[in-house]
């Protein structure tokens, strides 16, 4: 009897609890092995979905009210309304709760309809047709219903509806191509394998009789890892086990290229897919203003607290004498004798609470909604924001965030697809030191027309045309490039030539095509790989036939690649490329310096430079190596390791032959966006998952490292000669070291680190903490602190949202920004404050997962200088007007407590209670929160340092905070004992009523609380007016013709007799009230008294110490008529700088100008006058001042100006 199925099956259950936790088996087409193999355990793998979405149909309303309900605001909002539901209070409950059921239902409705769409994106994911291989047939499914063991059928330019695992393929040597860009942002393509005992199955009968099992390790996230196995069983034969790795391995996402079809078996499916598993689960992202605003929310909180504990404790102290505790006028009935005074007491410090409710505004949170989500229409509407080429603008998928773009200290960008357009231009070539400079090409596009070849000696000698011929050869054989004969790829017509259609090239790496390509005009043409021969055409026309042997991949550790020919002759060669680091310490003989010389010279250009070198290898050398290779690739233990160590025995010895440049094309305006950023005040880090040299060439092309930069490493090469202790406190010594030396802020030090994932991985493992050095990791923040820029090569997608996470965590807190263009960058996107997805090349998972998504990395620019900057001002501004003018709403109410015995009676009307936050006061702010400009587009374009004044929620600080709530609190004093005092003297009239004897008005409760309100409605009006900088017809209509419908709606109110109101106590109070001449001067008088000392302020402060953006306004007002014939300046600012001796530009105060011709004062002087002094004269030839006094002459070529 066999036990070997039985002891396996016990093994896996009991002794191999690990091996079964750690693998899975998977069953090629659901078939059970074959009698006499492995136990079929059937295990459960989850479906083929994918999620995106945040809620469901079941889940929705209890889900949403829940998030709705942790706002502070609206939690507060439901226990007032519940008390006004309970106990008798002083006005109506449907004040409290009609605004906020209608905050709630808004607020559902707009985050119902995003998330509506994400459902729409995944099931039309979800939905789409997949074939799959069934009893010998095709079945066409849809992708959700994909299990793990199914045999796909994927065919050209189709995406992987899943991970699968390459069985066969239409090409006879069991490849294929795939680009991987929406995975790791390469859109390029790549190589992937079948087994040898796979490969030959060609039709659906073919691969039904596969009968083969997979082990393989359970999902984990890392996209360039793979580790398993395939046991195939044959008749009457020993099963054979072939090793899998990551490249036979077929991502979901990726797409299938330049392959007709392929047969793959499902190994991960749904949210078990490596693609799925990089994916950040979806929060609730909240801005920093709405942080605040809970502060602020809390503090108010406070106030009314104290407010009814105050009024509470001070009524009971007023009624402790029998005849104020129970007025003739005012009996209590023997229910309320009889209660409790503890229960009397909280039952009059909930009314109090609910009096003073309204200094918290439910109608704030609405606002704030309403300005959200219309605001958020000026982006897409942005025609300077709009693709032509893609035919597309900017999106936004959630209008939480918008004021987030004007807070962003860290800018996280991905590097291929975001800042380059992945198009690499073939530059120049260098054969011991001789230079080749073709004409430009450009990612397989010969850009110009041209037939000769620029050389600086077109006749070279025997030896050196030897060489010549040798690295030519090496160009033409030492890469993965594949031929493409059709005329179209990727929908895109190539290769046509005089109307025929011409072979080109396609390959993992942008890089060798457009070497391949160089070499085609220097004379030596690859034609195709057929049947593992490589043939090329040289400058004779004549082919050339190489015997493909072996190719030793190129891997970030050795940065290098080789490959192993054998030409028409027998002669065994081997040819490498790689990074000039990695080949000239292997190199014996050549011209070194020569190379090294025009290598260091294009570097500082910021081409991207290879070394090229080859070695002949005797018939006993090339049998070790290939012994070694072999080896090396069959492990299933360390297999890396052992390739590494094989590839570092047989890469020696080197004779060196030449290098090579090429420049990989930024994206339009990509330099220009980032010193943008930085002079903004932001630091931009560059996240990616390409190579160091590539990445670091990027950086230096983009300007994010300059020339002065000194480069700081923490890569694997490094930690592999040091601990990553040492070279970590290195690193931070050398950083403190120069910090002290040339005493200068952190921000002038010029330093760049980078780090790679390795690295990273090590680092964020490391928890051991050094006696008095601190954690590993804040000594990473401490370095990259101190650094002007950062690169992060070679980063798996969860490894950027890591890095992000990590920034966000700091003790700093900064607002973090990702912006990428993959499914790579979801991650990253999710975790950090603000994600931004660019609709490029690379797939829309990053567009669709982010919060906002732009055609280009440009735009991004004026995302976050103009439109972030314009939210963020407008938002912080409503904050504090509404909170400023509730102080002065209710402060008066809680002053005439002490003057009506604490009796909870209302000082203002219902209607004027109910209206005064929905109608009265509402629309004028909205209006300015949603066209607010301060400065305009161009200034806040053109002077990016303007973001710093907002920097660090600048405008909702506390001490700003403080200044409106004094201010709101000084209004309402103003009101209130202004208008007290009118009444200070009263008569008794011959009909009984009450008189002031100094504006011959009627005394009454509700003519003082009108007074107050209306002087109240007015002043916080103005207030908004004063603060207005950019005036339209609409806000002329919004702020004058509030006030016109106060006054009108108050004629009406208390002028008719309304039949559906029980009592009107407001009858004729307010006519009666604007009938008094006084009354009217009174008004006027507490208005003007109420804006005073504001106005006083702002022009203190305008001319004392002015902001940059102050100083920007002045100069806006100079550019566009603010300076006009005897026009004051608006602030009267003095501009002061060195004397006229040092050529400086020194100016007194500027009382009056006079403008003698219309023509305006040139940009460049304007730009000066604002520096705050110096301004270099001799920069404003052949412009010329005459300094005269408190004013100056100025003086241009052409007729005399004097201002």
């Amino acid at each position: 009897m066999d036990f070997r199925r039985l002891r396996n099956a016990i093994s896996r259950f009991c002794v191999g609890e690990e091996i079964w936790v750690d693998s899975r088996t998977v069953y090629i087409g659901q078939k059970e092995p074959p009698p006499g193999a492995e136990a079929y355990i059937l295990q459960r793998y989850p479906d083929n979905r994918i999620v995106s979405c945040k809620y469901t149909f079941w889940n929705f309303i209890p889900k949403n009210l829940f998030e709705q309900f942790r706002r502070i605001a609206n939690f507060y909002f439901l226990l007032i309304f519940l008390v006004q539901l309970i106990i008798d209070t002083p006005t109506s409950p449907i004040t409290s709760g009609l605004p906020l059921f209608f905050v709630i239902t808004v607020t559902a409705i707009k985050q119902g309809y995003e998330d509506w769409l994400r459902h729409k994106a995944d099931c039309s994911i979800n939905e789409c047709p997949v074939d799959v291989v069934q009893q010998g047939k095709l079945v066409r499914t849809q992708s959700h219903k994909l299990r793990v063991g199914d045999i796909v059928v994927v065919r050209e330019d189709e995406t992987f509806p899943c991970d699968l695992i390459l069985l066969s393929s239409s090409r006879h040597d069991g490849t294929c191509y795939v680009t991987t860009a929406s995975l790791d942002g390469e859109s390029s393509h790549k190589t992937y394998y079948a087994v040898p005992d796979t490969m030959a199955f060609r039709t659906e009968q073919e691969v039904e009789s596969l009968h083969a099992t997979i082990e393989c390790e359970q999902p984990q996230p890392d996209l360039y890892k793979y580790v398993g196995r395939i046991h195939i069983y044959k008749d009457n034969e020993e099963p054979v086990a072939r090793p899998l790795g990551a490249e036979n391995l077929l991502l979901r996402g990726a797409t299938l290229k330049n392959t007709q079809h392929i047969y793959a078996v499902a190994v991960y499916t749904g949210m078990e897919t490596k693609m799925a598993l990089n994916y950040q689960s979806k929060s609730q992202k909240r801005s920093a203003v709405e942080k605040k605003m809970n502060a602020f929310l809390i503090v108010y909180l406070c106030i009314l607290i104290s407010k009814a504990v105050i009024n509470t404790v001070l009524k009971y102290a007023w009624q402790w004498s029998p005849d104020r505790d129970e007025p003739w006028y005012n009996h209590r009935t023997e229910n309320e004798r009889q209660r409790h005074v503890v229960i009397r007491a909280f039952t009059d410090f909930l009314a109090y609470m609910v009096l003073f409710n309204y200094i918290i505004p439910v109608s704030m949170y609405v606002t704030v909604e309403m300005q959200k989500f219309l605001g958020s229409y000026f982006i897409t509407w942005d025609e300077e924001m709009f693709d032509a080429e893609l035919g597309e603008g900017a999106q936004v998928n959630t209008s939480d965030l918008n004021e987030e773009l004007g807070q962003v200290e860290y800018v996280f960008t991905d590097k291929t697809g975001t800042l380059t357009e992945n198009n690499m231009e073939f530059i120049e070539c260098c054969v011991d030191g001789n230079v080749y400079i073709p004409h430009a090409i450009c990612n397989g596009q010969i850009l110009s027309a041209a037939s000769s070849i620029d050389m600086i000696d077109s006749s070279p000698g025997g030896y050196r045309r030897e060489h010549e011929d040798l690295f030519f050869r090496a160009l033409c054989l030492c890469h993965t490039v594949q031929v493409k004969e059709e005329e179209t790829v990727d929908g895109i017509k190539k290769g046509i030539h005089q109307g025929r259609p011409t072979s080109f090239y396609i390959s993992s790496s942008p890089d060798e095509v457009a070497l391949v390509e160089g070499m085609k005009r220097l004379g030596y043409t690859y034609l195709r790989l057929r049947d593992n021969y490589m043939e090329i055409l040289n400058k004779d026309d004549e082919i050339e036939r190489f015997e493909l042997l072996h190719v030793l991949n190129f891997d970030s550790v050795r940065r290098r690649m080789s490959v192993i020919v054998k030409s028409s002759s027998g002669e065994y060669l081997l040819f490498c490329k790689g990074a000039d680091s990695s080949i000239f310490p292997r190199v014996v003989s050549g011209k070194v310096e020569q190379v090294k010389a025009r290598v260091e010279q294009n570097a500082i250009e910021g081409l991207r430079t290879l070394c090229v070198a080859y070695r002949r290898l005797s018939v006993c050398e090339y049998e070790e190596a290939c012994h070694r290779l072999n080896e090396a690739k069959l492990a299933l233990q360390d297999r890396e390791q052992r390739l590494a160590q094989a590839y570092d025995i047989i890469e020696r010895d080197f004779v060196l032959l030449g290098a090579t440049a090429v420049e990989d094309r930024l994206q339009e305006k990509a330099a220009d966006t980032i010193e943008s950023l930085h002079k903004a005040g932001m630091k931009v880090w560059v996240l990616t998952g390409d190579k160091m040299e590539t990445a670091a060439a990027t950086c230096y092309a983009s300007k994010l490292f300059r020339r002065s930069t000194q480069i700081l490493e923490l890569t694997k090469k490094r930690t592999e000669e040091q601990s990553l202790h040492d070279v970590l406190f290195e690193l931070n010594r050398t950083v403190l070291r120069q910090r002290s030396i040339s005493g200068l802020s952190v921000d002038c030090l010029d330093f760049g680190l980078i780090i790679d994932g390795v690295t990273l991985s090590a680092l964020l493992k490391r928890k051991q903490e050094d006696a008095g050095s601190g954690n590993y990791k804040e000594i990473f923040l401490e370095i990259c602190r101190n650094c002007s820029a950062v690169l992060c090569c070679r980063m798996a997608p969860l490894q950027k949202a890591q890095i992000v996470k990590l920034i966000k965590a700091s003790k700093e807190k900064p607002i973090t920004l990702a912006i990428g263009d993959g499914a790579n960058d979801v991650s990253m996107i999710l975790e950090a404050h603000v994600g931004i997805g660019i609709m490029g090349k690379e797939g829309r998972q990053a567009a669709r997962n982010s919060d906002y998504a732009i055609p280009k990395f440009k735009h991004l620019k004026k995302m976050l200088l103009v439109h972030g900057h314009y939210y963020y001002i407008r938002i912080a501004e409503l904050v504090q007007y509404f909170f400023y003018k509730n102080v002065c709403f209710i402060f008066p109410q809680f002053l005439y407590q002490f003057f009506c015995g604490f009796s909870q009676q209302p000082l203002y009307d219902t209607a004027f209670l109910t209206l005064y936050n929905i109608s009265f006061t509402s629309l004028p702010i909205l209006l300015y929160s949603l066209v607010e400009k301060h400065l305009t587009m161009e200034t806040l374009k053109r002077d990016p340092s303007l973001y710093r004044d907002i920097a660090k929620n600048s405008l909702l600080r506390w001490p700003v905070f403080l200044y409106w709530t004094c201010l709101g609190v000084y209004d309402a004093v103003i009101f209130f004992f202004g208008a007290y005092f009118l009444f200070d003297n009263t008569t008794f009239t011959s009909n009984g009523q009450l008189m002031t004897t100094n504006t011959q008005m009627m005394f009454g409760n509700w003519t003082f609380g009108t007074l107050v309100f209306t002087v109240l409605v007015f002043t916080v009006t103005f207030k908004l007016a004063l603060d207005t900088h950019h005036w339209t017809w609409i806000n002329h209509f919004v702020i004058w013709g509030s006030l016109l419908f106060y006054v009108i709606f108050s004629l009406l109110w208390g002028g008719i007799i309304w039949p559906f109101l029980n009592y009107q106590r407001m009858y004729y109070v307010f006519m009666q009230m604007l009938s008094s001449g006084p009354a009217w001067l009174s008004i006027i008088l507490l208005i003007t008294v109420s804006l005073l000392p504001d106005v006083i302020k702002k022009v203190l402060c305008r001319t004392i110490c002015p902001t940059a953006t102050e100083r920007a306004q002045d100069v806006e007002k100079l550019l566009h008529g603010g300076i006009t014939e005897q026009t004051p300046m608006s602030s009267h600012h003095s501009y002061k700088g060195t004397s006229p001796d040092s050529s400086h530009l020194h100016l007194g105060t500027v009382d009056m100008l006079s403008v003698c011709r219309p023509d305006p004062l040139p940009h460049k002087l304007l730009a000066h006058l604002t520096e705050g002094g110096g301004a270099d004269l001799r920069s404003l030839s052949p412009y010329m001042l005459r300094l005269s006094g408190a004013g100056f002459a100025y003086y241009a070529p052409g007729p005399e100006t004097s201002v």
